[in-house]
C-alpha cells in the first residue's frame, strides 16, 4: 500500500532559498535606489550579499527590477487607496483620506516613481494605476453628481488631472520645491480645489481630516 503524505492543516510551506534570494535583492534594491538612482546591478548585488548572476537570474535587467518594485507600490497604493474608501462619510471625505493614504506610499516610493518613469513606458504606468484610477472615477462622479465638486470636465478626465497632479508634485518634493512634510496635505487640497472646492473650505476639511 502506498505512503500517504498528511498535509497539516494551516501551515505553509518554508520559501525556497530563490524565493528568499528574490525577495532580498528586491528589499536591498528599493534601499540601494532610494539612496542613488544611478545604482547599478553590481551594486545592488555586493548590497544583497549575492553575486551578479544571481540577480540577473531574477531580474533579466534593471529596467525589469525597477518594474517589480514599481508594481510592488502600485499594489500597496491600490490597498491604502480601497482601504480608506470603504470607511469614507461621502465623496469629499473619501477623496481626502485616500489621498492622504496614497501619499503616503508616494512619498515613501517618489524617487522611485521618478525612476519609473524613465524606465517604464509611460502606457504602463498608465495601465498599472487603472484601478485606483477607475476607484477614483467612481468617487468623482458621486461628488460631482451630489454637488459636492463642481468641474467642467468629466469625472474620468478630472480623475486624469489628479493622478497627473500627484505625479508633479512629487517632483516638486524629488527638486526641492515643496516640503516633504507639508506635501500631502498641500496635495489633497490642491486636489479638492481642481474639483471646485472653494480653498478656505478645502484647507478646513483636510486639517480636520488628517489629525
Amino acid at each position: 500500500m502506498a505512503a500517504m503524505t498528511t498535509q497539516i492543516p494551516g501551515r505553509r510551506e518554508a520559501p525556497s532559498r530563490a524565493d528568499v534570494n528574490r525577495r532580498r535583492i528586491l528589499d536591498v534594491a528599493l534601499v540601494e535606489l532610494l539612496r542613488d538612482p544611478d545604482a547599478s546591478m553590481d551594486q545592488i548585488a555586493r548590497a544583497a550579499g549575492v553575486v551578479r548572476r544571481t540577480v540577473y537570474g531574477h531580474f533579466p535587467s534593471r529596467e525589469a527590477l525597477i518594474c517589480t518594485l514599481f508594481d510592488s507600490a502600485v499594489e500597496a497604493v491600490e490597498v491604502a487607496h480601497a482601504a480608506v474608501r470603504e470607511g469614507a462619510g461621502g465623496p469629499a471625505e473619501s477623496l481626502v483620506r485616500s489621498t492622504l493614504a496614497v501619499w503616503e506610499i508616494a512619498d515613501r516610493y517618489r524617487l522611485l516613481v521618478a525612476l519609473a518613469q524613465r524606465s517604464v513606458m509611460p502606457q504602463g504606468i498608465h495601465e498599472r494605476l487603472a484601478p485606483v484610477r477607475e476607484a477614483s472615477v467612481d468617487v468623482l462622479r458621486r461628488g460631482l453628481e451630489q454637488g459636492v465638486f463642481e468641474s467642467p470636465l468629466s469625472a474620468t478626465a478630472l480623475a486624469y488631472v489628479h493622478e497627473q497632479m500627484l505625479f508633479a508634485l512629487m517632483e516638486a518634493v524629488n527638486d526641492g520645491l515643496l516640503a516633504a512634510e507639508e506635501a500631502g496635505r498641500s496635495a489633497v487640497v490642491t486636489m479638492l480645489t481642481a474639483a471646485g472646492v472653494p480653498a478656505s473650505h478645502a484647507t478646513e476639511l483636510v486639517a480636520k481630516l488628517s489629525d
